[in-house]
């Protein structure tokens, strides 16, 4: 019983990540149309079931009913804070954690969230 409940408890709070990291889209389409594509929030056209990467690190998906974007970027939480500071690369869509003292040097992470 106690491996059923861990696993269940184990399973909500993935579910729970990842909801959280992705948004929805509602394609909209009218009777009698036969598009086969999605239009995202800056009025860009994507091919039905294409993927593409968002400016803002996102992942998109385009589907028959909606589009998906879903970040890509893990935020480290589990580091020294008071001796280390986190950067956000842009350009990697990706934080790294240096020394505050001495920025080119890394500092050890043992947690992230998505």
């Amino acid at each position: 019983m106690n491996v059923l409940l861990g696993g269940f408890v184990i399973f909500a709070t993935f579910v729970t990540l990842c909801n959280a990291s992705c948004s929805f889209i509602p394609n909209e389409r009218f009777p009698g149309d036969s598009t086969r594509e999605c239009t995202d929030l800056k009025g860009n056209k994507h091919p039905i079931n294409s993927k593409w990467q968002t400016d803002n690190c996102e992942r998109c998906t385009c589907y028959e009913t909606e589009i998906i974007c879903c970040t890509l970027i893990a935020t480290p939480v589990g580091y020294d804070k008071k001796n280390c500071q986190r950067i956000f690369k842009k350009e990697d869509c990706k934080y790294i954690v240096v020394e505050k003292k001495n920025p080119k040097k890394t500092c050890p992470i043992d947690q992230w969230i998505l």
